[in-house]
């Protein structure tokens, strides 16, 4: 597993004379780098506020950049072929349907920033669009494992369960009564707490809902699901979700 990428934070004078910022690890407040492969509303309404935040963003989606022109005049992101969406990033998000994972292209995260993290916020639906996936059907992994296993490196499992226009609209600053907390999962600590630092940094409070093995306590179907609420009712509905996946969502 990658270790984390850290440095000064100072700026730093390349070879040909041009300045970069080097960067703390990612999701601590500083800016950085984020590839967003994935464009609908989760992906769209995560280029709006993340660029709004300053940081800087590549987006890319199955259609090809030039489909991406207008989200670029709006927020100034960047689009790109899915290939280079992660070159160069310290975070990078999957937000695509979960059967199309297994599509994306071979060496998708190479030239991306050393230690870099990635999120998934991908949810399986056989019956409405991704189909019987065996992975989950047969062999019980959950969502995520599955995913990380199509790209070959840990995942962070986060914003799978909220709803995108939230992103936009539902933003508190830190202690507001009415903020609300997203489930974050992952194997990586050092991943998991760079994720839980840019949720807070969107606006956000986060709780921690264990390994990738444990991620199926925020898939589609539990109680924290969809659920707008802080901390310790995102904490509880965590806690009352069942392994069984509900017939609703199984293929």
């Amino acid at each position: 597993m990658s270790a984390p990428f850290v440095s000064s934070g100072a700026e730093c004078r390349a070879a040909d004379g041009s300045w970069t910022r080097a960067r703390d690890r990612p999701g601590t407040g500083e800016l950085m780098k984020i590839g967003i492969i994935g464009a609908g509303n989760i992906g769209g309404n995560l280029t709006r506020r993340l660029t709004a935040l300053g940081h800087e963003v590549a987006v890319a989606n199955s259609r090809g950049p030039e489909t991406l022109t207008a989200l670029a005049r709006e927020t100034g992101a960047t689009p790109v072929p899915v290939a280079e969406a992660a070159r160069g990033a310290e975070i990078v998000v999957v937000t695509i349907p979960f059967k199309n994972v297994p599509d994306l292209p071979a060496g998708l995260f190479d030239g991306a920033a050393p230690g870099f993290v990635v999120i998934d916020t991908g949810n399986y639906y056989p019956r409405r669009r991704d189909g019987r996936i065996a992975g989950v059907e047969d062999e019980g992994l959950t969502e995520s494992r599955w995913t990380e296993r199509q790209l070959g490196h840990p995942v962070v499992k986060a914003f799978n369960g909220t709803y995108a226009q939230d992103i936009l609209d539902r933003h508190r600053p830190a202690g507001a009564p009415d903020r609300i907390a997203l489930p974050v999962a992952g194997d990586d600590e050092t991943a998991k707490k760079a994720v839980r630092d840019l949720i807070g940094e969107l606006g956000f409070d986060s709780v921690d809902s264990g390994g990738l093995d444990d991620s199926w306590r925020q898939q589609p179907g539990t109680p924290v699901y969809g659920l707008r609420d802080g901390v310790e009712g995102v904490t509880r509905a965590l806690a009352e979700a069942s392994p069984v996946r509900t017939e609703e969502f199984r293929g």
